[in-house]
């Protein structure tokens, strides 16, 4: 059984995506089978690593029901991917039948015993999309910004969080809020951080030890198609999505070890 973790906050520019594809890469180099899910309408995913998102099959046609999941997904050489892209906008008015927020759960049961982690990059929202995620998911991550609206984001977050755990999956738990573009050196930096693990309290969970500190990498990898760990691989955000699988691993946060499969 994988474990399933959601990349959330409702807030755009956080680097959602970027801590998504990193962790997909960084798993994936480390011997684990990963599957990354996109749930943005942008398909920003799978468009960062390297994919053809408006020629493809997609989430959207799987939440729908006209294709099977293990049609869609798209192996690449850092784990395979289940697409996104604009038609998955008109979730929130299509997918309005009994049971919606359970679409994406159902769906994964599939082909869950087949990989070791599923990484969901979820919208800038706090739609049905993301309660789908947090409906599947085992666990959370939150990046932010070290800007205080992005802190505003999360307080939202909670409130989604407790319906979520309320009516549909009482086990999630919020692994760690990451600071993204952090720069030690500049005072609002240090605020935030002092804000943010008083959020975190609030969430009975985390500030990551590991902050990701800004790069023009990560800016540029996008365009040629590659996460930040394989375009600028000794750049500072690579070393430090690293740390932060480290700190995941070594804290037991997440399981240790690929599972082991026998030969097909």
């Amino acid at each position: 059984m994988s474990t399933i973790i959601a990349i959330t906050n409702q807030k755009g520019g956080v680097g959602k995506t970027t801590t998504s594809s990193s962790l997909l890469v960084a798993l994936h180099q480390r011997g684990f089978r990963v599957l990354g899910v996109d749930l943005d309408p942008q398909g920003s995913l799978g468009f960062c690593l390297g994919l053809d998102i408006e020629n493809c099959a997609t989430v959207y046609d799987v939440m729908k029901g006209s294709k099977n999941i293990a049609e869609v997904i798209v192996e690449t050489e850092c784990g395979d991917i289940l697409p996104s892209n604009i038609l998955l906008s008109g979730a929130e008015l299509e997918f309005n039948r009994p049971g919606r927020e359970f679409l994406l759960k159902n769906q994964l049961k599939e082909v869950q015993n087949e990989y070791d982690f599923v990484i969901i990059d979820t919208p800038p929202a706090l739609n049905i999309l993301t309660v789908n995620a947090y409906v599947a998911a085992d666990s959370l991550i939150i990046p932010m910004a070290p800007e205080i609206l992005s802190l505003l984001g999360i307080s939202q977050i909670r409130e989604t969080i407790d319906t979520v755990r309320r009516c549909y999956n009482p086990d999630l738990r919020v692994l760690g809020i990451l600071l993204n573009k952090f720069n030690p050196r500049l005072n609002l930096n240090r605020e935030v951080l002092d804000l943010s693990e008083q959020i975190a309290a609030q969430l009975d969970s985390r500030v990551f030890n590991a902050k990701i500190r800004a790069s023009v990498a990560v800016a540029e990898a996008p365009a040629h198609g590659e996460s930040v760990l394989t375009y600028a691989p000794t750049s500072k955000p690579s070393l430090d999505f690293q740390a932060l699988l480290n700190e995941l691993l070594q804290q037991r946060l997440i399981s240790a070890k690929p599972m082991v499969r026998s030969e097909e």
